[in-house]
């Protein structure tokens, strides 16, 4: 694909089944919601309580814990995405209810980039996956302990 130099991210919207963007060289995209599943579980109002990056080359909402990059929205293909997600997306998806940023912390790894092994941009190396699971073997413990 080619690298999307000086594209920026100018506007997001969606309706009852897709998001759009749309990018400061005029190019709209869209995916359906169904594909992002924090998404389409969100009200309207919480879709629309986005925040654009710095660089306006992605898409974050902080209360749903849910990002989407520039590039991503280009290239994904959800077919081809479910055959090569990485162990670590695969538990994220199982259990949306984990909150990325708050794992994060617990773990002791960078938010942006565990984000970008949820969203299987990037795969975790043997170290980081151990570190992942050993955190989430704990949470699972934790949960265990709960007495109400």
């Amino acid at each position: 694909m080619e690298k999307l130099n000086n594209v920026k991210i100018v506007k997001v919207w969606f309706d009852e089944e897709n998001i759009y963007i749309l990018t400061n060289d005029g190019t709209q995209k869209s995916h359906p919601l169904r594909w992002f599943d924090r998404l389409l579980n969100a009200t309207p109002e919480q879709r629309e309580r986005y925040e654009l990056s710095s660089w306006a080359d992605s898409i974050h909402w902080p209360e749903l814990d849910e990002d989407l990059s520039l590039e991503g929205f280009y290239t994904y293909n959800k077919d081809e995405i479910e055959k090569q997600k990485n162990e670590v997306s695969r538990v994220f998806d199982q259990f949306p209810v984990i909150n990325i940023t708050r794992f994060a912390e617990r773990v002791k790894i960078n938010r942006s980039l565990l984000a970008s092994y949820v969203c299987n941009e990037k795969k975790p190396g043997a170290k980081n996956k151990k570190q992942i699971e050993a955190a989430l073997h704990q949470l699972g413990k934790d949960l265990l302990a709960v007495k109400l």
